[in-house]
């Protein structure tokens, strides 16, 4: 007889928060566990990044949520304490908890910084019965590593996800398909897998307000209103999902990066040079993963919050950074009327290939042979020495980073970092994940 498929998925609770408190807790003496008190991981106000990054349960109870504004947060708990991200010791904390997660686990699909999928399917004769054997690596997590996590339990990987975000910390939950009726159809619609606030209005729209009535609804109707997504939906709500784990994450169907300004823009060529910025980091990873794009589009929020958004189509793909800015000022320049004041910036890139075909052309006057060569030189040498080793001549005493958006330095740079020799004991033992980091922080 075939082994049945077990699937768990392992979520740390409070990520950020959390491991900011476990490493004061184990490497800084501290004895204040910032998990016990109205606290937050929150970025920098001055530079208006102040939102929400992760918070703790006492913070939650008095009503403060995850990406909204500090100013807000405060008025909610006046005594709330304020810690800014530390990146690089979220990429040493995440490395040790999938490289110790692949020590228990034949096959592990990392899903994000703080989540994975593991593999528990014929282990029993290892650790015992799956419910047993969950539990354990919870256990083993919270007593070595000094912070919690979340375990869904099920036969597939929707499942298993939906299941460990029934209640929270530090629980392990259990979503077999048989327990569907009792414990999935009841929730709210909003609580299944990739229902978004869009979704939950289109599918509150035509009478759905749990995931039952979605279950139990004829998917012609769904596809008609939500097209191949709402089948999906469809699908997620009765349960079916994919049961095989992959450990090669896949490649970006797009990419996106958005800068705010620490100072409202109002000056063509400074938003300019903010495009150039984005669009170093974007093409940069684009190139890494042997991507295309064919389309890029410009996202533009005012000094009042309003949203202007515009996209085109590339004569052909490209991964150049100079070909993409250049598209992306020429949309920007359309869009802008050159008075309203820009509080953020943003660059994306759609429609990637992983095999372009580029037809010559004879009017274009562009060398791309040799853009080509420059992209893959200065690649090379921030791969080596850095990205701040080599940077535009714009940038050179500039506010703008020579890379910008999204992701910061740390994260981009530490994620490719290799894996902890003894992952089982690397969070207890090192004492300084990242040396220098610290002094920045602190």
């Amino acid at each position: 007889m075939p082994t049945q498929k077990i699937i768990a998925h392992v979520d740390v609770n409070n990520a950020f928060l959390s491991w900011t408190a476990a490493y004061r807790l184990q490497f800084l003496g501290e004895t204040l566990d910032l998990r016990t008190i109205p606290a937050v991981i929150g970025g920098d106000s001055k530079t208006r990044h102040g939102i929400v990054l992760a918070k703790s349960e006492p913070a939650k109870a008095m009503g403060i949520k995850t990406g909204e504004p500090l100013y807000q947060a405060r008025q909610k708990c006046p005594h709330l304490q304020v810690f800014p991200p530390d990146y690089a010791l979220y990429v040493q904390a995440s490395q040790t908890l999938i490289a110790f997660l692949k020590e228990r686990a034949p096959m592990v699909e990392q899903y994000s910084i703080d989540e994975a999928w593991i593999d528990l399917s014929g282990t029993q004769r290892l650790y015992g019965p799956p419910l047993q054997a969950a539990y354990q690596i919870k256990n083993d997590i919270r007593e070595r590593m000094g912070f919690t996590v979340n375990i869904g339990l099920s036969t597939n990987k929707i499942l298993a996800k939906t299941a460990g975000d029934f209640a929270k910390p530090d629980l392990l939950h259990t979503l077999f398909p048989e327990e569907i009726p009792d414990k999935l159809w009841p929730l709210p619609v909003k609580k299944l897998f990739q229902v978004g606030p869009a979704s939950e209005k289109k599918l509150q729209a035509m009478g759905i307000f749990t995931v039952g009535q979605l279950a139990h609804t004829d998917p012609a109707r769904l596809r008609r209103a939500l097209h191949k997504h709402g089948e999906t939906l469809w699908r997620f709500a009765n349960g079916y999902g994919e049961d095989t784990l992959t450990e090669q994450m896949p490649l970006n169907k797009g990419y996106s990066h958005a800068m705010t300004a620490a100072q409202d823009v109002t000056e063509r060529r400074e938003a300019h040079r903010i495009l150039l910025s984005l669009c170093e980091t974007a093409a940069m990873r684009m190139r890494q993963d042997k991507q295309y794009g064919g389309c890029v589009g410009v996202f533009l929020r005012s000094h009042d919050f309003r949203h202007f958004v515009r996209q085109q189509q590339l004569a052909q793909p490209s991964d150049s950074t100079l070909e993409i800015y250049r598209q992306a000022c020429r949309i920007f320049d359309r869009l802008w009327d050159g008075t309203t004041p820009l509080r953020q910036l943003g660059v994306s890139i759609s429609k990637v290939t992983a095999a372009p075909v580029r037809q010559m052309c004879l009017f274009e006057g562009q060398d791309y042979e040799r853009l080509a060569k420059s992209d893959a030189a200065m690649d090379e040498i921030r791969r080596k020495f850095g990205e701040d080793a080599i940077f535009r001549a714009c940038f050179l005493q500039s506010p703008v980073p020579s890379m910008g958006g999204g992701l910061s330095k740390e994260r981009r740079t530490g994620v490719t970092g290799p894996l902890p020799q003894d992952p089982a004991a690397a969070w207890e033992q090192e004492k300084n994940p990242l040396p220098g980091k610290r002094s920045e922080q602190e």
